[in-house]
């Protein structure tokens, strides 16, 4: 019984340490994505920076570079926490299996003793012949081979228990000389962060002749997402509107094809028991009034977390919510995802195109899912058109470059209805 509660307590131990090293991975494989983005965005940074001008791409690429080296020391912060538990849990498993190993060599040494003194054949005999029938003599011979077979058995234990420490102690100084390369990593990481900081209050400097033209810019800038976010709102209100008025039409076309039937049989009319869209019924209501949109908006839900990005490549570079810019505070209902220029804009899930439209150049795409959409902005063509059905990673357009800046960059947002919600909490880990 005591044997199968340590194997149990083992078991217990390694399904713990399983999950810490799942968790390990993923947060490595994050690392190793970090490291590739800020290597592109330093490669970028160091181009425009040969140009001995500052630029606004400079600017961006450091605010870019900074985001990306926050969340790598935050990455790596997850990963000593992680590092310290292993560290713990295998310190309290070296005990355990030390404090195992005493008892059952104290054990042992107890049964080598008991042996040593009954070591004779003519001890083991008379225990025998002393018996007071057969079947007790019989017993006693078979405790007399147990008792072998025990000892045998509990210096396998002793020698598999000491095997056993030997790998936790092993692996007890891979961690900690891990925690250790991870430490050294933090701290160079920390000071490279502090260099980039230094660089942007240079170039915020250099900028700074430059002022009344980037903040020109930045509210050109502006505009143009307050009006891409204007046009995204009423076509999904428009959106709405139309699915309500079809309902509405296909409920009255219902009701009269069911009053013309009942009234050629002659019987009552029967009242459906689905609940007619009408002018009170809520957004949701309207959205998921079919069979068809009710699926595809469960589908797009139960997606949550796993939807394709809409690039194949890049990182998002300005995040959900409010941020300020130069002093200008704004606020962004999307994310922002750097790609290559010319690269390809897929659809996150199958949809309805309901608008396609040029904003000051470039193209808004939005697509339907139920109710839920997906708008795509900031393309430099648009190969979908309005009323067309796309599937799941189908490219609809192209992404566009900044003249001025060299950057490109989608922008990407996702409501329920006009319901903007944060679209990274959708997509894949990148």
């Amino acid at each position: 019984m005591r044997f199968l509660k340590i194997l149990f307590f083992f078991a217990l131990v390694f399904s713990v340490l399983g999950a810490h090293a799942q968790s390990s991975t993923e947060l490595k494989r994050r690392k190793d994505e970090l490291n590739k983005q800020l290597e592109q965005l330093n490669q970028e940074y160091q181009e425009t920076a040969s140009n001995k001008k500052s630029t606004k791409k400079q600017l961006d690429l450091l605010k870019a570079q900074i985001n990306l080296r926050e969340e790598k020391i935050s990455n790596i912060n997850s990963e000593i926490r992680n590092l310290d538990n292993q560290i713990s849990e295998s310190n309290n498993s070296v005990h355990s299996l030390q404090n195992q190993l005493t008892q059952l060599k104290k054990e042992y040494g107890a049964m080598v003793l008991f042996a040593y003194r009954n070591q004779s054949a003519y001890n083991k005999l008379m225990f025998i012949f002393a018996s007071q029938d057969f079947n007790q003599a019989y017993k006693r011979l078979k405790y007399l081979q147990q008792i072998g077979t025990y000892r045998q058995r509990q210096a396998e234990y002793i020698q598999g228990t000491e095997q056993d420490l030997h790998v936790k102690i092993n692996e007890l100084d891979k961690t900690k000389k891990e925690k250790g390369d991870l430490l050294k990593d933090q701290e160079k990481e920390e000071q490279t962060l502090g260099d980039e900081r230094k660089s942007q209050a240079q170039v915020l400097v250099g900028l700074s002749k430059q002022e009344g033209q980037l903040k020109q810019q930045q509210r050109d800038v502006q505009r143009k997402i307050a009006q891409t976010n204007r046009e995204i709102d009423a076509a999904i209100r428009k959106e709405i509107e139309e699915e309500r008025r079809r309902q509405e039409a296909a409920a009255r076309e219902a009701a009269r094809i069911a009053a013309a039937k009942a009234k050629a049989e002659n019987r009552d009319v029967v009242v459906p028991k689905t609940k007619a869209i009408n002018a009170n019924s809520s957004r949701s209501e309207v959205l998921n009034a079919t069979p068809e949109s009710a699926k595809l908006s469960n589908d797009f839900l139960g997606n949550r977390g796993r939807l394709p990005w809409p690039v194949a490549n890049g990182f998002i570079t300005q995040g959900f919510g409010i941020y300020y810019n130069e002093g200008i505070k704004s606020e962004s209902m999307g994310v922002d995802i750097k790609s290559n220029p010319g690269a390809n804009v897929r659809a996150v899930f199958d949809g309805d195109v309901v608008k396609v439209m040029d904003i000051s150049g470039t193209y808004l795409v939005l697509i339907r899912h139920g109710e839920y959409f997906t708008a795509y902005s900031n393309l430099k063509s648009a190969s979908v058109s309005k009323g067309q059905k796309v599937s799941t990673r189908q490219a609809i357009g192209t992404a566009a470059t900044d003249p001025t800046t060299g950057e490109t960059n989608v922008h990407f947002e996702l409501t329920k209805g006009i319901n903007y919600l944060d679209p990274k909490t959708w997509l894949t880990p990148n």
